[in-house]
């Protein structure tokens, strides 16, 4: 029980930080993230990747989407189920979203199923916090852990955090799932053991 007050603390709290950044500091953590990912080896071999729409003040996510569409890579975007769970569906550029479950932009392409993020090169997640070993701390619905539990250990998953959202540990619960590599503006991108 105390990791699950010790991440509601956290979480809230790093959203709290989040809360208080413009508009500005979301556009250029999102540009950062896009300049490293798009250099990554992984990423420019990449077929298929897994990727989100950001929401609020996350680093923004839209120009690294557009890049990677433009350049050729095949990109499924979640679609959220009623249980929490995401589905895939592609990413046909920036008119192919519309708002789904709680406003979330999501692809109006047909659905692929939980599975298709299985097939992904490369898997992209929120994060409100990462720490050095890759644990992941998210927004608390467990979507994202179930989508990474279903992604082969030699795939790169990268979490997209603002600067001071990469730190030394974090708590953990046994379905937490962690991902190897991280993404802040400062350090760019930074591999985990």
């Amino acid at each position: 029980m105390q990791d699950i007050a010790s991440k509601a603390r956290l979480r809230a709290e790093a959203l709290a930080r989040r809360a208080a950044l413009d508009a500005g500091a979301a556009a250029a953590a999102g540009r950062a993230a896009r300049d490293a990912l798009l250099s990554a080896p992984e990423v420019e071999m990449a077929g298929t990747i897994a990727a989100y729409v950001s929401i609020g003040t996350e680093p923004d996510t839209r120009g690294l989407l557009f890049a990677l569409w433009k350049r050729g890579a095949y990109v499924i975007l979640p679609k959220l189920l009623p249980d929490g769970d995401l589905d895939w569906a592609s990413y046909e550029g920036p008119d192919s979203l519309a708002p789904g479950r709680f406003g979330l932009l999501e692809p109006t392409e047909p659905a692929r199923g939980p599975e298709a993020v299985s097939r992904a090169d490369v898997v992209l997640v929120p994060a409100v916090a990462i720490d050095r070993t890759g644990m992941r701390l998210g927004r608390g619905g467990g979507s994202y852990d179930r989508a990474l539990a279903r992604v082969g250990p030699a795939i790169l998953t990268v979490g997209l955090v603002h600067d001071g959202e990469l730190v030394e540990e974090l708590p953990a619960e046994p379905h937490d799932r962690r991902v190897r590599a991280a993404v802040t503006p400062s350090e760019g991108l930074v591999r985990f053991a």
